[in-house]
This record gives C-alpha cells, structure tokens and sequence, in this order.
C-alpha cells in the first residue's frame, strides 16, 4: 500500500493544500523514501536524522524536507498505522530568511504611469493597482474570479481554501471598474481572462508584462516582481502606521511571525513609533 498517496489523499481533501504543495510533498517524501536504508516505513529517528544531515540543500529546503516527513509520520500515527513516530524529536536546522524588497511609493506610481505605453495597458495597470491595494498573491490575482469583487472589497480564497476579506481604495475600485467595462470576455468567470488553457492570465505571463513596464518605468526589472509588489503593500502599510495583525490577516498569513518581518524592514520608522508613542519615550535619561 502506497502511504505517500494516502497521505497526499488527506491534505488534499481535508486541508485543502495546493497542488503545487502537494507535488513539493509527493518530490520530498519519494527522494527520502529512496535514500534512507529501509525506506519511510521501516525508518529510525537515527536514519532520519542522518539523511537530513547528509543533504547537500540550503537550510530551508533541508527544513521543508523534515516538515514533509513531520506531517507525514504525524498521520501515520493518528491513523494508527504505526505505533512510533521518529520524526518526533527532528532537529530541524533553522530557516535564514531574508528581508524583502520593496519599492518606494514614488517607484510604485512611476510603474503604474508607465503601463499607460503597453499593449492592454487598461488591464496591467488594474492588475498593478490591484496587486498594490490588496496584497494579494500573484496566483490570487491572476485567477480572481469575477464573484471575489465585492464593490469596496474582495472575498479570498487563499492558501488551505481559507478565505478572507481584503478591502480595496476607491482608486484601485475605479481602475478596476474601467478595464471591467471593457473587458471582452464577458462569458469568463475570470476578472482577467485568457484565451489560454487556464482561462486567465498566467502568472508567467504577468511577470513578463511587469518586467517591461519597469524597464519603461526607469527601473530596474530585477527589483520588480508581483512579489515585490506585494512586499511594498505590506510595508507602506506598516510604515504609515497600520496594526500589524490587520496586515497579516490581508496578507492571509497563518501565522503572525510571518507577517513580522516587515518590522526589520522598516527600522528607522519603528524607533520614532517608540519613541513618540511609547509612555516612557519622551523621558530623558537624567529623568532616570
């Protein structure tokens, strides 16, 4: 019997996961399965811990890895089909995560001006207001169904099939609204279609389309991504002063350490926070 599949079976039925998740999964459990002596079923805490050892990947890929085999010993002994978990206590080395890159306002404003120069520029420029008013994810906007936009708002349905309320500015409600009006496709369930196979705009295709309205913009299309774009979402937010647990529920991050990030980003702007807001900011140190 195939545990592997079963396992995927479950996370994709019960947790919702994406496909692409459960292909990551279905590629780390096999090539564990394939190197450690015995395979995944007959696997020690030892043999596990020195396959992890032996990888030759980055700290997060080897991480991802043992988050594989976590989850999936984990339902293995909830289903009761074995009475031992050795991956129970895995030393999971740690994650190093880098900041992420954002642009400045006046870059954001410079990109969505110079979408004006390209082919369907009434749908790139919606796509890049959309993307810099929501925060949503570039697979999130690319398949945006026409039933997400709620007028002010837009209903999610993000990673593990939860959903969430993203709120939108008039601005980018009015940018929408225009290309919504012209869009050809009025058959499509899709807010941008395609003729393509999926329906909609792909992200590859997006990500080409923003790297020459960089170029044209003046800025260098390295810096510039859809999630770049997103990154700058988050940041500007948090730099205006915006709650950091309101950024994360529109970011639609699980966990709050995840949102946290974009504190290192902005340091400069966190010390003010604290000095102004703090109770105990404005005392001097010959108060003390």
């Amino acid at each position: 019997m195939n545990y592997i599949d079963i396992f995927l079976e479950s996370l994709s039925a019960e947790k919702g996961r994406s496909q692409k998740t459960l292909e990551s999964y279905l590629s780390d459990l096999r090539h564990a399965d394939e190197n450690i002596s015995g395979g995944l079923m007959n696997a020690k805490s030892i043999d596990i811990q020195t396959y992890l050892s032996n990888l030759p990947d980055k700290a997060s890929s080897v991480a991802r890895k043992a988050s594989a085999l976590r989850g999936f010993y984990k339902f293995l002994m909830l289903e009761k089909i074995i009475t031992e978990n050795p991956a129970a206590n895995l030393e999971i080395p740690k994650r190093t995560r880098t900041l992420p890159k954002f642009l400045s306002v006046e870059e954001i404003e410079l990109l969505i001006s110079s979408a004006g120069d390209i082919k369907n520029s009434v749908r790139l420029r919606a796509m890049i207001e959309l993307l810099y008013a929501s925060g949503l994810r570039v697979s999130e906007l690319c398949e945006l169904p026409i039933s997400a936009y709620l007028g002010n708002k837009l209903l999610i349905h993000g990673k593990g099939a939860k959903e969430r309320m993203v709120p939108i500015h008039e601005r980018a409600r009015h940018t929408l609204e225009k290309w919504l009006s012209i869009r050809d496709d009025k058959e499509s369930k899709y807010v941008f279609p395609s003729s393509g196979k999926d329906g909609h705009i792909t992200r590859d295709g997006f990500f080409k389309i923003l790297k020459k309205c960089a170029v044209l913009a003046g800025i260098d299309p390295h810096r510039v991504s859809p999630h770049v774009l997103r990154h700058s979402f988050a940041s500007h937010l948090l730099a205006g002063g915006a709650n950091l647990r309101i950024i994360q529920t529109m970011l639609g991050h699980e966990d709050i350490s995840t949102t946290q990030i974009y504190t290192h980003v902005l340091p400069e702007k966190l010390r003010e926070t604290v000095q102004n807001y703090h109770p105990l900011g404005h005392q001097k140190e010959s108060d003390i």
